[in-house]
């Protein structure tokens, strides 16, 4: 997804992923030519060919979650930024170094170990002589999905800032309370290699639930009308009294259930605001997202098909999902939004890259 996010004018040199389910996804959309399915672990600096002008890491968020078990960047799977970052280094080792990189993860990766898992990367980042840039960006500026992600860029120091790109201070827009606590919490020298990014905001079309539920959902069944009464009476009494005011609507009216567990109890939560909750990998029954959708008296009930899942990410129709209903949301769950990703493109990674055309001709000759 990143790569549909960074468009045509750019080119992959390598890809990775160390499933094999993901990256026949890959290859359907993209072909094999650039990917390699495996540990990253286990590739070398060696293994990435040419100069980069970007190295892009999205690196598994199961250990730095609310819904993980804490362990951070020492997890076992949370910890493949090292994996990463070694292959950053070899490439600078080598001569090779990328001008740009940028990290994607969830919020928890502010605050695991009290910010000290933060730091850790700032410090990385930092310290292989990069400008250190964070921004939190919402999917829900660009798609009817609630989805905050944290986006750290490392800007090679010796590389121009395009004007307008860096203000003097924290914005409203992308550094949010959380992310000025986590920067106070860095040691002095750390926030000498800081720069507070603000990009101009979207001006994308906002669309809602309506613009993405298939009349006709391709995948997956409505459920009976047994299984819908039982997803009504999991409802707590303000959720309940949230169909009954779509009822009085009077028109079709489309929503989200997500099933949860509170003080002990399973809970149905409905949603009627346009928008769905964040997408996750589908590890349980209780992380799929159930549609709703009321008119009038009749209420009906189903899982969100695969496809609604990969225009929720802001895929188009012609991206190739895999058959198997899991295997699909896994896809969609796990990835990152495009139209998130196309614009941190326009308005961050490419200025930067313009501002330095001289210095790019330079390298390729």
């Amino acid at each position: 997804m990143v790569r549909a996010g960074l468009g045509h004018g750019w080119k992959c040199l390598l890809a990775n992923d160390i499933s094999p389910m993901k990256g026949a996804a890959y290859v359907d959309n993209y072909g094999a030519d650039d990917l390699v399915i495996g540990d990253i672990y286990d590739l070398k600096a060696s293994d990435l060919p040419g100069y980069p002008d970007l190295a892009w890491g999205s690196f598994p968020c199961q250990d730095l979650s609310l819904a993980g078990a804490g362990a951070g960047l020492q997890g076992d799977r949370s910890s493949c930024f090292w994996g990463f970052w070694s292959l950053v280094q070899g490439l600078i080792q080598a001569g090779r170094k990328p001008p740009l990189v940028v990290l994607e993860n969830v919020y928890g990766v502010l605050t695991s170990h009290d910010g000290r898992d933060f730091e850790s990367i700032v410090k990385a980042i930092a310290g292989a002589d990069y400008t250190v840039g964070v921004l939190i960006v919402d999917a829900i500026h660009f798609v009817p999905q609630s989805r905050p992600r944290v986006f750290i860029f490392g800007i090679d120091k010796g590389w121009k800032l395009p004007d307008g790109l860096i203000g003097v201070g924290p914005s409203t827009a992308w550094h949010p309370v959380a992310l000025i606590r986590a920067h106070n919490r860095l040691p002095a020298k750390l926030k000498l290699d800081w720069a507070w990014i603000s990009p101009p905001p979207p001006r994308t079309r906002l669309k809602t639930l309506d613009d993405i539920v298939e009349p006709d959902p391709q995948g997956v069944s409505w459920h009976s009308d047994a299984q819908t009464q039982r997803l009504l009476e999991l409802m707590a009494p303000l959720h309940r009294v949230k169909v009954l005011q779509a009822q009085a609507i009077g028109k079709l009216t489309v929503g989200t259930i997500y099933r949860r567990t509170r003080l002990g109890v399973q809970r149905a939560e409905v949603r009627f605001d346009g928008v769905a909750g964040c997408l996750r990998t589908p590890t349980g029954g209780s992380s799929r997202q159930t549609i709703i959708v009321v008119d009038g008296p009749r209420i009906r009930s189903r899982l969100l098909s695969p496809r609604e899942a990969a225009r929720l990410m802001g895929l188009d129709d012609n991206y190739k999902l895999p058959t198997r209903y899991n295997d699909a949301y896994h896809v969609a769950g796990d990835g990152v939004v495009v139209p998130v990703v196309a614009h941190i493109t326009r308005t961050v990674l490419e200025p930067i890259l313009t501002a330095n055309v001289a210095a790019l001709r330079q390298k390729a000759a």
